[in-house]
């Protein structure tokens, strides 16, 4: 299966499905129907906690993709953000909770849900998080530097923002919660750093996401992990024993039957097709769709680790190339 529900939306062709509960429900609906899954997994849109975050501080809708903090927010705002857990959700994400709720209530498939992590909602919010993460890494302190003092203080706002939308998901009914981490990658958490001893892994990204396993955990919800970025396979082993989710989703980059062996059998692997090049011929031909596809199902067999084959991420509409990519999902499905 992919995760296609972006597909499905834009055979509507009205922006306003987004801002519709029930409307969003049946595309979400719709997309598991069509690719055969029991599993109703929503749109992966890792905008919406960030203007949910930035809403509350008063930044205009126009400004929220672009923004970035110039200096590190104070505690007061900081405390404010945890302690307004209870204001009223925008129309975007309120839509979203009401799509889980459709999925939940009037349907037979499992409701799933989908949040951005807190590590890559942190970096959403900086303008230079490598740096600052860095020199964090390298024991610099808050209290020492600006930079760093902004990547925590941006965290804790981040932790508590995801942790809202995950509880407003968890009461619409969702039984499950996509938990994408992108940003958890060699890029942004330095391996040498990792690998000599720095706590940076830990702080950063295992730290907020425990908390976060474990309001999902209070609840009875899944966690599906979701992270596409390039990895470790030691931060692999990490997410699997430290996380412990019922699935892990990994990008491309990763031989998903090597990650078997650092990833318990409990824990079921899920992709991990191309599916980001799939708009294009020259750079994912369709026999190479159905070679990758045959190769991945022999080996994830051969090496006996449960195995959902399907996307590296979300697999996005590309206007001009949707009847290319539409062809290259259905190559990846055949038997």
């Amino acid at each position: 299966m992919p995760i296609g529900a972006d597909l499905v939306l834009h055979e509507e062709c009205d922006p306003a499905v987004l801002l519709d509960a029930e409307r969003l429900g049946l595309v979400v609906a719709k997309a598991a129907l069509r690719y055969k899954t029991p599993l109703a997994f929503p749109l992966m849109d890792l905008r919406l906690e960030k203007a949910d975050l930035l809403q509350f501080l008063g930044v205009e809708e126009a400004a929220v993709d672009s923004f970035h903090f110039d200096t590190a927010p104070d505690e007061e705002t900081v405390a404010g953000v945890r302690m307004a857990d209870g204001r009223a959700f925008s129309k975007r994400i309120a839509a979203n909770h009401g799509a889980v709720r459709h999925i939940a209530e009037r349907t037979n498939l499992f409701p799933v849900g989908m949040l951005i992590g807190p590590f890559s909602l942190m970096t959403k919010l900086v303008a230079d998080p490598i740096s600052a993460v860095a020199m964090a890494g390298a024991g610099v302190t808050p209290e020492d530097d600006e930079g760093v003092r902004m990547v925590e203080r941006c965290l804790a706002m981040s932790l508590a923002t995801v942790l809202r939308s995950a509880r407003g998901q968890i009461a619409a009914g969702a039984k499950a919660m996509i938990v994408c981490e992108p940003a958890a990658n060699t890029v942004y958490l330095s391996p040498r750093q990792m690998r000599s001893g720095s706590d940076i892994f830990e702080r950063f990204v295992l730290a907020p996401n425990r908390v976060l396993r474990g309001l999902l955990g209070e609840h009875g919800v899944d966690l599906f992990f979701h992270d596409c970025g390039e990895l470790l396979p030691e931060m692999i082993g990490k997410f699997a024993t430290e996380l412990r989710p019922a699935m892990i989703s990994l990008g491309s980059s990763r031989k998903l039957w090597e990650d078997a062996a650092v990833v318990p059998k409990d824990i079921v692997l899920f992709g991990n097709l191309p599916t980001k090049t799939f708009y294009s011929d020259a750079a994912m031909p369709v026999e190479e769709v159905r070679r990758l596809t045959q190769e991945l199902a022999a080996r994830m067999k051969e090496c006996g680790h449960p195995h959902i084959l399907g996307s590296e991420c979300d697999v996005l509409h590309v206007a001009e190339a949707a009847e290319t990519i539409r062809r290259k999902v259905e190559v990846m499905l055949e038997d």
